[in-house]
């Protein structure tokens, strides 16, 4: 639930020129009131909600009318009205509510009294033990006017919609709040966050309609109903668009440019697919671009295969060695590879040629590599050694910290913050590219496999042998644990850090879509070693110790305008947002379509 916003403020020797009254109601009645006071004087009307296409997201709101009271007679006649405003109702969870009442004594001169606060119990109406602060506004005798403005909406301030109130000084006498010159002060009102019984339906009887965030739409015609989705920019995490057929046409939810939806929760896609690639082989990494076109895997005692169409097709690089692991640059071009007692070796064309990088004391127990998104800041992990860092894409490294038993890394996308674990013992992260590291308590001697990092280095992941996933979302400082006691081989992660995938030596694949808070079990059982995603978390790279390569697409419709998701009378569709342009499906009825 959001914070309401709002400054006591009485106003000596001024004259409100609009009275503010509630979203969804209150403080509204049949009659007019109205604020008056000198020759001339700039009065206000305001009326009970009406139904207006001024508020298109609720169909409600209270018309406000302004104007000079040309003839004294202390009401706005018809023809003194200059400008109308309506205050919509509230659509996003609880509604924010502001009630205006007379000032009694506070204002000698007469005024009101503005009161504001949610409406929790969802009455509509403002009752006194919802009322969180209120302020007055004082009619006054310079002949100068207190002008306050009204505007509902979403803003940085309300994510979740709310009013703008705007008051100032109208020095010009022009009737209107000028801007900058004359705001005194602007202050908001804001509407909770989405919750239960938050959504307003919106009967259709067109055949289309704009959609916006947290509101519910019955296609009710013979002919099919185009709903369009809300713009990405209008959108906050957890927003809900809502669809239900109604007329015998049935609805189609239409995506703006760069929009996709989620649609594995739809029938056919309760699972993910996993088709096998490739031969078996002993593979120990694996690792991908960002969007999961080009991806390379590493073999113990093999040779390093590259893939530049998603795991289609797969061409052998390099000579057998010891193979341990392996990292990729953002575009797929840059590589790095490091051999289990050997060298680092680095690739400039996505693996076509490798060249190797001797560090002053030869060839090392590397164990692990990460890579920065533009390949140039590199970090590698000697088990029993020393961390070694570049920052010129291999030409000369540096090692770091102590000897340590290291056996995994991940970095973020700058290269900045990184992230290592030992076999047995801590998780370390460093802030400045790992010239100075803190080992973090999550406990002492735990079998930590793998990690991974979000591309800001926020959000950690970490996995351990005989034990339980780790999540971070304060870059390493605490730690929660997840899911049961499992023999966890590698996790990847998203570049929000959303998206999670873990993989289990004689287990299965789990994927969690909120940050590891919860995990669903995919795939067969197998003795899985590796994982790689795409920054989206939408493609997923996992390999088994002596057996074969596996991807995985999680379904979604096609991106942009030319992906829909249909229905016909009486299916129902519950969207969510869930922030990069993209949506998933929370609930459905039918049998959908999507496209």
């Amino acid at each position: 639930m959001k914070r309401l916003m709002w400054f006591s403020v009485v106003f000596g020797l001024l004259l409100i020129s609009a009275v503010i009254s509630g979203c969804g109601g209150g403080g509204g009645g049949s009659s007019p009131v109205s604020s008056t006071s000198g020759n001339p004087s700039v009065v206000t009307k305001v009326y009970s909600a009406v139904s207006t296409t001024n508020c298109p997201a609720s169909g409600y709101g209270i018309p406000v009318e302004v104007g000079i009271d040309d003839n004294g007679n202390g009401f706005l006649d018809p023809a003194e009205v200059d400008s109308t405003q309506y205050v919509c109702n509230g659509t996003n969870g609880l509604s924010a509510l502001v009630v205006t009442e007379p000032s009694g004594t506070i204002c000698p001169a007469g005024g009101y009294k503005v009161s504001v606060g949610q409406d929790d119990n969802a009455n509509g109406v403002l009752d006194t033990s919802e009322i969180t602060s209120s302020g007055y506004v004082c009619n006054g005798t310079n002949g100068l006017n207190t002008l306050v403005s009204i505007v509902s909406g979403t803003t940085v301030t309300c994510p979740y919609g709310g009013l703008t109130v705007t008051s100032g000084l109208d020095t010009n006498r022009n009737g209107s709040i000028d801007a900058p010159g004359e705001v005194v002060s602007t202050n908001y009102v804001c509407d909770g966050a989405p919750g239960s019984g938050g959504i307003t339906w919106v009967d259709v009887t067109g055949t289309s309609a704009q959609a916006v965030p947290n509101a519910g739409y019955l296609a009710d015609n013979a002919s099919l109903v185009t709903i369009t989705l809300p713009a990405s920019s209008s959108l906050s995490i957890g927003d809900l668009v809502e669809v239900s057929g109604v007329g015998s046409g049935g609805w189609k939810i239409a995506q703006n440019a760069g929009q996709s939806v989620i649609v594995k929760n739809l029938y056919g896609n309760s699972d993910l697919v996993w088709p096998a690639i490739g031969v078996s082989r002993n593979w120990k990494a694996v690792a991908s671009s960002a969007d999961g076109t080009k991806l390379v895997a590493v073999e113990s005692g093999g040779q390093i295969y590259t893939s530049v169409d998603a795991g289609v097709t797969w061409t052998a690089r390099e000579s057998n060695r010891n193979w341990m692991s392996v990292a990729s640059s953002s575009d797929g071009v840059n590589l790095a590879a490091v051999e289990y007692n050997g060298k680092i070796y680095l690739s400039v064309n996505s693996g076509v040629s490798w060249t190797p990088y001797n560090d002053p004391g030869g060839n090392r127990l590397w164990h692990g590599v990460a890579s920065s998104a533009d390949g140039a800041k590199l970090v590698a992990v000697v088990n029993g050694g020393q961390v070694f860092t570049t920052i010129n894409s291999g030409a000369t490294w540096t090692a770091r910290d102590s000897n340590r038993a290291w056996y995994g890394v991940a970095s973020s996308s700058d290269g900045t913050k990184l992230v290592a674990v030992e076999s047995w013992g801590y998780i370390y992260t460093s802030a400045n590219s790992g010239q100075s590291w803190i080992p973090r308590a999550v406990d002492a001697g735990r079998t930590w496999n793998a990690v991974a990092s979000s591309s800001d280095g926020t959000k950690l992941v970490a996995v351990e042998s005989g034990g339980q996933i780790y999540t971070s979302i304060d870059s390493g400082i605490t730690w929660a644990p997840h899911l049961g006691i499992g023999q966890w081989t590698g996790v990847a992660s998203s570049a929000d850090g959303t998206a999670l995938v873990a993989v289990e030596g004689n287990g299965q694949i789990y994927t969690s879509e909120d940050s590891g808070s919860s995990w669903a079990a995919h795939g067969i059982t197998s003795d899985w070693s590796a994982v790689a995603a795409s920054s989206d978390g939408m493609k997923i790279l996992a390999a088994v110790t002596n057996g074969l390569i596996y991807t995985s697409t999680i379904p979604t419709s096609t991106v942009g305008t030319l992906g829909s998701i249909s229905g016909g009378q009486y299916d129902a569709i519950e969207l969510q947002y869930i922030g990069n342009d993209k949506f998933t499906v929370l609930s459905h009825e039918g049998y959908l379509t999507v496209q």
